[in-house]
């Protein structure tokens, strides 16, 4: 593995997070970040043994921040807060999410200001390096406070509890701390507090929707490009000067893509002087519709970004005598874009089952749900009733759960964010969004067949040539179940995007926009 990255050195971006979490990449603790890991646990030992007031280091938690804890009892607060908050309902969340967590927790405290043993962290590094990875339950973090009962799952292990997946299977921690040789570990003040205050169950469904968002995004123009040449669309309205007079970072980007996929297309360029003055909105909008969602997209980045290299705990120790009880622990600021991208999402979604809708009319020359045999055969009549669904199944997924909160603790956490809700809901919406992705290919794909012999753009050709290597062409029906999970896979996999970006490179034509990157 020749990349490395240093965790509390270097800046930490969503392509690096989760090359990490891919074992692309290998994070480590360097020794400028060591030392003031390792000075910070020296603050908390002074803390401890001078007995100064400090929140969950010698006090109890949430109502009881006001109990004092001895001296000889502050490693043992920590090991009951581990387990007395491991609350968490619901199935294990995916694996890779909570090796997210454990990576981008590693970030936060080996920045110094938690009052961590370097010992944790490396065990945690351990957990990462070698694929062992927590079971965390999908449900019970309020998403303010941290994530506390995700965290606390995750980080059982840690003191020898829970259970761990390994090698495709789910085990006692116990069992395989033992066939590693490995001990539990003593837990020192703050040490379990650190662990479980922090954003980092909202974070890393953050950072996993913002590569899955941006594929899908991406996909939406390929696939829009598609659907405008079956139904012999303008491209008019891809002209960058249009676009200029309105210089949203999205619209001019999907503009420049789109326009790029059908310059000089065959297609395109046959109905020039047509009498059509203008294309119905999912058409004629696509810059305006999925340059929105862009910019939304934009806006989760940064501000993921901004989180992944945040210190989220509390209290901050910067040093024994300066302590603050504060709240960079709430998840506010990306529940609220994570709400924000879920809107967003669905829009692509609402938009690609009206260009299905709009290729079934039997308009523009296209037969009635693009097939000759209506009647006998239904051709794509009903696939478009599964768009819808998850359409609206999207619009109900919509509501924001940042704008509820329910008061938590005896009334001390009276305002929460509710993220780690936002976070996976914007998941399971993007989840019916690939799938409504993969019919609007199966119709794309089927209208442009009745254009032949005229041939669109290389790019375009080569994405009609896949699927009809995956999808025949549409002459009887069929159980058309298999066709959409067969170009499901070609989205979720990136085959769909490697495609035109190699047919892309190969006639030398350019898609990309480095703002729109991830690294």
């Amino acid at each position: 593995m020749s990349n490395t990255f240093h965790y509390g050195s270097s800046h930490l971006t969503i392509g690096i997070c989760l090359d990490i979490a891919k074992g692309k990449t290998r994070g480590v603790i360097d020794h400028d970040a060591s030392e003031k890991i390792i000075a910070s646990w020296h603050e908390v030992e002074k803390i401890v043994h001078a007995q100064l007031p400090v929140y969950g280091i010698n006090t109890g938690f949430g109502p009881l921040c006001d109990t004092r804890i001895s001296e000889a009892d502050t490693s043992q607060l920590q090991i009951n807060l581990l387990k007395s908050h491991s609350v968490g309902v619901g199935k294990p969340i995916p694996q890779e999410i909570a090796k997210l967590m454990l990576i981008t927790k590693v970030q936060a405290l080996a920045q110094g200001y938690s009052g961590i043993a370097l010992e944790t962290l490396e065990r945690i590094i351990w957990h990462i390096d070698h694929d062992i990875i927590p079971v965390v339950p999908e449900k019970g973090s309020v998403g303010a406070s941290g994530d506390l009962a995700p965290l606390a799952h995750l980080f059982l292990p840690l003191i020898g509890e829970g259970e761990v997946f390994a090698n495709g299977a789910k085990f006692r921690t116990k069992d395989v701390l033992t066939t590693h040789g490995l001990q539990p570990l003593a837990l020192g003040p703050k040490e379990g507090l650190a662990l479980i205050n922090g954003t980092q169950f909202i974070l890393a469904f953050a950072v996993k929707a913002v590569e899955r968002l941006q594929n899908a995004l991406d996909a939406a123009d390929l696939i829009g490009a598609m659907s405008l040449e079956g139904l012999m669309g303008s491209a008019r309205p891809f002209d960058e000067r249009l676009h200029q007079l309105r210089p949203y970072k999205g619209s001019k980007h999907v503009a420049k893509r789109l326009h790029t996929l059908l310059k000089e297309s065959e297609i395109c360029n046959s109905h020039v002087n047509c009498d059509r003055v203008q294309d119905p909105y999912s058409l004629r909008c696509m810059p305006q519709v999925h340059g929105a969602s862009r910019n939304a997209w934009l806006h989760l980045k940064e501000l993921t970004e901004i989180e992944l290299n945040s210190v989220t705990d509390n209290p901050i120790i910067f040093n024994a005598d300066d302590t603050i009880s504060g709240g960079n622990f709430h998840g506010q600021p990306l529940a609220m874009v994570l709400d924000y991208a879920t809107i967003a999402t669905a829009e692509l979604g609402n938009i690609a089952d009206r260009r299905c809708y709009l290729m079934s009319e039997g308009r523009y020359g296209l037969p009635k749900l693009l097939t000759s045999n209506a009647g006998l055969h239904s051709g794509l009549m009903i696939p478009q009733y599964t768009t819808a669904a998850l359409v609206t199944e999207n619009k109900t997924l919509c509501f924001p759960a940042s704008a509820d909160s329910v008061p938590t603790s005896l009334g001390q956490e009276d305002h929460v964010s509710m993220g780690s809700i936002s976070g996976r809901k914007l998941h399971q919406v993007i989840d019916n969004l690939e799938y409504i992705q993969a019919i609007e290919l199966l119709y794309a794909a089927q209208a442009m067949d009745f254009r032949r012999p005229l041939k669109s753009t290389p790019v375009v050709e080569a994405l009609h040539s896949l699927v009809r290597q995956e999808v025949q062409f549409i002459e009887d029906d069929r159980i058309f179940a298999d066709d959409i999970n067969s170009l499901h896979q070609l989205i979720t996999n990136g085959l769909l995007l490697a495609t035109a970006g190699d047919a892309a490179a190969k006639h030398q034509i350019n898609l990309n926009d480095d703002d729109f990157g991830i690294y």
